[in-house]
C-alpha cells in the first residue's frame, strides 16, 4: 500500500462512527497514537490528521500493519453493504424509511450533542438500528456549544465551561447539492423565516443529520437558535424545537427522503407531527383524514415521569412562533392550541401534542408505562387508566459499546462470536460453565483500569485546585461501588452520606476494603443539585473515609465506560417512581457488576421477572415498593436499608474467598446477572421491539 491508499483507508475508518463500538478499529487508532489518544480526545480523525507524511510513510513500511488496515477497511465496507441483516431476515422492506428525531445524541465525547441519559439512549438506538439493518435516518441539532464541561473548584463548587463543537474538524460533512452548495430549508417563526443547513454524520449504516442555523443570511437571533444545548430561555427552547421538528422533516424532504414512520424521542420533537399534518393537508385531505394519516405515521416515546419535566409554553409565546406554522396547515392557531392543551386550558404542552398526534405511544419501562398512564389519564376521562393507549418498551443499552474489552473477550470465547448482537437468553446460559478464575481476572483488570483512569483525573483536579484528594487511596482490589448520574435532587445523590459514621465504619475497614467512585453534573441553573455535589466533595475529604470516597469531575462517555466496566456494584437511589428507566445499571450488569438499587425504572421489572431464575439473586433492592408521603422518613428508611445491605451482605459476600482466592457466591451472582440481563436489556432487543410492534417492518405496514 502506498501513502495515498493508507490515508484513504484511515480516513474512511475515522469518518464512520462505527469505530466507536468496533473494538478492533478503535484499537488500531489507539496504537497509531500510543501517547496521544487521550490528547486527541479519542478522535481517530485527529489521529489521522496528526500522522503527516512521515507518519504515513512509517505505516507504509510495516506490511502487517498495512494488511490490518486494509482488512478493517474491507470489513467496514462489507458491514455497510450487507443485505443479510436482522431487518432483511425478518422480511423488512428497504423501501420503507424511519425518521428518528431527538434533541440529543450521545455518540462520542468529541461530538458534544448530549447532556445525559436521553442522548446516550438515542446514541445506542442508532448503533443498534445500524447493526440490525433498519432503514433509519436520524435528525438532531448541531449545537455550537454542547451541554457544558464541568470543573470543580477547591470548595467543590461546579463551574460550567464551554463544550464547543467545531463541525469542520469533526467527523461531520456539510450537506451539499450536486453543485457543492449547502442544502438549506426554511422554517417560519414569529421573528421571520429561519434558514437551516445540516451536517451529515455516519453512524454505521445510519445517517444522522444535525441541523444548523448558524449561517449567513440569518439574523444573529436566528443564528443563536442552535447555539447551545438546552441553553437560553423558553423562547430559545421553542425555536429550537421548531427547527428540530419542522426543519428536520423539511430537510429530509429536500433530500428526497419521505418517512413512512416518524419516531419522536421525547416531546422536544413533537412539532414534527404538525409538519406531517401540513403535508397531508396540502395534499387535499380534510382535517380528520389528515389527523388519521399522521397517527398512522407517528411513534412517540416519552421519558419523563415528572409533570414539571415536560416542555410547556405560554399562549403569547406559542402564538407568536407557531401562528405562522398554522398558516401552512390551513388551520387557525386556536385549533392547534386545542391539540396541545387540556380542553384549551393551561400552557401549550409538547407532550400533550405528541400524545394527541401519535398513533403509538410508549414509556421506557413497565413501571414508567403505568406512571405515564396515570399522569395523562385526564386526557381520556371516559377510559379506565389501564386501557389508555400508552404502552411501554423498556430501554436497553448497546453491548458492543458498553462491555469493556476484558469481559468482552470472556463473552466472545464462552458465549460465542456475535454474542453482542444476540438476544436469545438460551445462548447466554453458556456462562454457567465459564472459567470462574478467568472471569474474576477480567473483572480485576477492568477494576484496575478504572482505578488508573480515576487516579489520573483526580491528580489533574488536585494539581489545579490544591485539593488533597488525588486518588492515591484507591485500591484495585477493593470492593468498588459506582454512583454516576445527573445530579437532580430526586436521584438523592447524598443518601449514602446520611449517617457518615455508619458509612465510615463500612469503607474504613482495612481488612475488607470498600471504595466509592462518584461522578455527575448538575444543571447550571439547578442550585440544589450543585449543593449536593459540594457536599459529596467535602465528604471525600473526611479523614474517616481514608480517601476511599472520591468525586470525579466532568462525567463524560469515556469516564462512563470505565465506570460501568470497572465497578463491582452500581448504586442507584432515586425517589421511586421518578426514574423513568435508567440505563447505567444495565451497562454495569453486562460487565458483571451487581446492582444495588431502589425498585425503580428498569430494575423494578428486572428483579420481578429475572431474579427468581438466579441462584442467589442478581443484585440487591434498597427499601421496598411503597412510597411514603414523609420524604424525610423515607430517606431515613432507605439510608438505613442501604447501610445494612452494605455491611451485612455486600461487603461480606465480596470478601468471602475460597482457597483459590475466589468469591464464589459473588461470582455466581455476577454470572446470573450477566446471562439473564444482557439479552433482555440490549438495545438490539429494544429496537427490534419497536420495529415489530410499531409497523417498521413491511409485514406491519398499514397502507394509507
Amino acid at each position: 500500500m502506498d501513502r495515498a491508499e493508507i490515508r484513504s483507508d484511515l480516513d474512511a475508518l475515522a469518518a464512520n462512527l462505527r469505530w466507536a463500538w468496533h473494538q478492533p478499529t478503535q484499537t488500531l487508532f489507539e496504537q497509531l497514537a500510543p501517547d496521544g489518544w487521550e490528547a486527541a480526545q479519542r478522535d481517530p480523525s485527529v489521529v489521522v490528521g496528526q500522522l503527516g507524511d512521515e507518519g504515513l510513510d512509517a505505516v507504509a513500511s510495516d506490511a502487517s500493519l498495512c494488511e490490518r488496515i486494509g482488512h478493517l477497511r474491507a470489513g467496514l465496507d462489507a458491514y455497510l453493504a450487507a443485505r443479510d441483516t436482522w431487518f432483511d431476515r425478518s422480511g423488512g422492506d428497504r423501501r420503507r424509511s424511519v425518521t428518528y428525531l431527538s434533541a440529543e445524541f450521545g455518540l462520542v465525547d468529541r461530538l458534544k450533542t448530549y447532556s445525559g441519559g436521553l442522548g446516550v439512549l438515542a446514541g445506542d438506538h442508532l448503533r443498534s438500528a445500524s447493526d440490525l439493518g433498519l432503514p433509519l435516518v436520524a435528525v438532531g441539532l448541531a449545537y455550537r456549544d454542547g451541554y457544558f464541561r464541568q470543573q470543580l473548584d477547591a470548595d467543590g463548587q461546579q463551574h460550567a465551561l464551554p463544550a464547543t463543537n467545531d463541525f469542520d474538524a469533526l467527523a461531520a460533512e456539510l450537506v451539499t447539492d450536486e453543485h457543492g452548495a449547502p442544502v438549506t430549508v426554511e422554517v417560519p417563526n414569529g421573528d421571520g423565516p429561519v434558514r437551516i443547513q445540516a451536517w451529515r454524520v455516519e453512524v454505521g449504516r445510519v445517517t444522522l443529520y444535525l441541523l444548523d442555523t448558524d449561517l449567513d443570511g440569518n439574523s444573529l437571533h436566528a443564528r443563536a437558535i442552535t447555539g447551545q444545548l438546552y441553553g437560553g430561555d423558553q423562547d430559545t427552547r421553542l425555536r429550537q424545537e421548531l427547527v428540530l421538528g419542522v426543519g428536520g422533516l423539511r430537510l429530509l424532504q429536500a433530500l428526497g427522503i419521505e418517512p413512512d414512520v416518524v419516531h419522536l424521542n421525547e416531546g422536544h420533537a413533537a412539532l414534527a407531527g404538525l409538519e406531517r399534518l401540513g403535508v397531508h393537508r396540502r395534499a387535499g385531505k380534510p382535517l380528520d383524514q389528515a389527523l388519521a394519516s399522521v397517527r398512522r405515521e407517528l411513534v412517540f416515546t416519552t421519558h419523563t415521569p415528572v409533570p414539571a419535566g415536560h416542555d410547556a409554553f405560554a399562549w403569547d409565546l406559542a402564538a407568536h412562533h407557531l401562528r405562522p406554522l398554522s398558516d401552512h396547515l390551513d388551520l387557525a392557531f386556536e385549533g392547534l392550541w386545542d391539540l396541545a392543551t387540556y380542553q384549551g386550558h393551561g400552557p401549550w404542552n409538547q407532550t400533550i401534542l405528541a400524545l394527541r398526534l401519535a398513533g403509538e405511544v410508549n414509556g421506557v419501562a413497565r413501571l414508567h408505562g403505568r406512571v405515564t398512564r396515570q399522569m395523562w389519564a385526564h386526557l381520556w376521562p371516559d377510559r379506565p387508566v389501564e386501557q389508555l393507549p400508552i404502552e411501554h418498551i423498556t430501554n436497553g443499552v448497546h453491548p458492543a459499546t458498553w462491555v469493556g474489552p476484558d469481559v468482552a473477550a470472556v463473552l466472545h470465547d464462552q458465549v460465542g462470536e456475535g454474542w453482542e448482537h444476540d438476544v436469545d437468553p438460551a445462548r447466554f446460559d453458556a456462562l454457567t460453565t465459564v472459567d470462574r478464575h478467568r472471569l474474576w481476572q477480567a473483572r480485576r483488570a477492568a477494576r484496575q483500569y478504572l482505578v488508573e483512569v480515576v487516579r489520573g483525573r483526580l491528580a489533574a483536579q488536585a494539581e489545579r485546585t490544591g485539593a488533597q484528594t488525588d486518588g492515591r487511596g484507591l485500591d484495585p482490589d477493593a470492593l468498588t461501588i459506582g454512583f454516576a448520574r445527573r445530579f437532580a435532587t430526586y436521584k438523592r445523590g447524598t443518601l449514602l452520606a446520611r449517617d457518615v459514621d455508619r458509612l465510615a465504619a463500612i469503607v474504613g475497614d482495612d481488612e475488607r476494603p470498600v471504595q466509592l467512585v462518584i461522578a455527575g453534573k448538575a444543571h447550571p441553573q439547578d442550585l440544589a443539585g450543585q449543593q449536593l455535589i459540594r457536599e459529596l466533595v467535602e465528604l471525600s475529604r473526611d479523614p474517616r473515609l481514608a480517601g476511599r470516597l472520591v468525586f470525579v469531575e466532568d462525567y463524560d462517555l469515556s469516564l462512563a465506560s470505565a465506570l460501568v466496566a470497572g465497578c463491582d456494584v452500581w448504586l442507584n437511589t432515586p425517589l421511586r417512581p421518578n426514574e423513568a428507566s435508567g440505563t447505567s445499571g444495565m451497562k454495569a450488569a453486562m460487565n458483571g457488576g451487581l446492582n444495588l438499587s431502589v425498585l425503580d425504572g428498569w430494575w423494578d421489572e428486572a428483579v420481578a421477572d429475572l431474579a427468581p431464575h438466579s441462584e442467589h439473586g442478581i443484585g440487591w433492592v434498597i427499601g421496598g415498593s411503597d412510597q411514603w408521603e414523609d420524604r424525610h422518613a423515607q430517606d431515613d428508611r432507605d439510608a438505613d436499608a442501604l447501610y445494612r445491605l452494605l455491611a451485612d451482605e455486600l461487603v461480606p459476600t465480596f470478601h468471602d474467598r475460597d482457597v483459590d482466592g475466589l468469591p464464589q457466591r459473588w461470582l455466581t451472582m455476577m454470572i446470573d446477572a450477566m446471562r439473564l440481563l444482557t439479552p433482555r436489556f440490549s438495545t438490539h432487543r429494544m429496537v427490534a421491539d419497536y420495529a415489530e410492534r410499531y409497523g417498521l417492518l413491511a409485514r406491519g405496514c398499514t397502507a394509507d
